[in-house]
């Protein structure tokens, strides 16, 4: 008799539980990635375009849905987002705007933000000796996606196909939608968020989520603050050494 399915974990960056932006996603996606008792069914009921952000929560992506390696625990896996956190300073982020990606809404940084990818490719390569390599039906799931070789490579080396190059930060809102349905989308999204678009963000903590089955929500388990010192950065004649 097969056993329980294995839970996967996600290293994400999601604002605070009482952040406006966090408000302002729940009113969008109908639920709360802090909450654990949140039923997948309600989505049923629910009239917004939101399959997917709802399931996994609002989160912007630095280290994708895995499994524990065999040979690791969840406890070894948080006491390294605790030490790794510590050290690490925070990352600018800027304010934000309501993107279009691949067909998809979602929240993206209004200016480059190069730091943000190297953080990012910090994250992925630091944890991934807990990521338990792919099945096959996991690396054909994904493989099912039009994927060009680096992609690929990605997939099978880290994961995930969008790391490293080909990482974009965003904060989902939306499934992938037809073009008669994006515009009608874009016009509930920023009468929701368009008051909270301005701030100076800061990717500040690491959350981990956790789905615990198949079927269930992804939710937040535990968020660690960075708290590793901010690199001064000296200017002449305004340019940055």
């Amino acid at each position: 008799m097969p056993g329980a399915p294995s839970p996967r974990y996600a290293i994400y960056y999601t604002p605070g539980r009482n952040h406006p932006l966090t408000k302002a996603a729940f009113e969008w996606l109908g639920r709360d990635a802090f909450d654990k008792s949140t039923n997948p069914s309600a989505l049923k009921a629910y009239t917004e375009p939101v399959s997917e952000p709802y399931r996994y929560g609002f989160h912007a992506t630095l280290k994708a849905p895995f499994r524990l390696a065999s040979d690791c625990s969840l406890v070894a896996l948080e006491d390294a987002l605790r030490t790794f956190a510590a050290v690490c300073p925070s990352c600018p982020i800027g304010p934000l705007r309501i993107g279009l990606i691949d067909g998809f809404f979602a929240l993206v940084p209004a200016f480059p933000s190069p730091a943000l990818r190297g953080f990012a490719s910090r994250v992925v390569q630091e944890f991934d000796r807990f990521r338990a390599p792919m099945n096959e039906a996991e690396l054909q799931r994904r493989m099912d996606r039009s994927l060009d070789e680096i992609e690929i490579n990605n997939l099978v080396c880290w994961g995930y196909p969008y790391v490293l190059d080909r990482f974009r930060f965003h904060l989902t809102l939306s499934d992938r939608l037809s073009a008669a349905l994006q515009p009608k989308t874009r016009e509930r999204l920023t009468a929701i968020f368009k008051t909270h678009l301005d701030e100076d963000y800061r990717l500040n903590t690491l959350s981990l989520f956790v789905q615990d089955n198949p079927t269930s929500v992804f939710y937040v388990r535990l968020t660690f603050p960075l708290r590793g010192p901010q690199l001064s950065v000296q200017r002449v004649h305004g340019k940055a050494l």
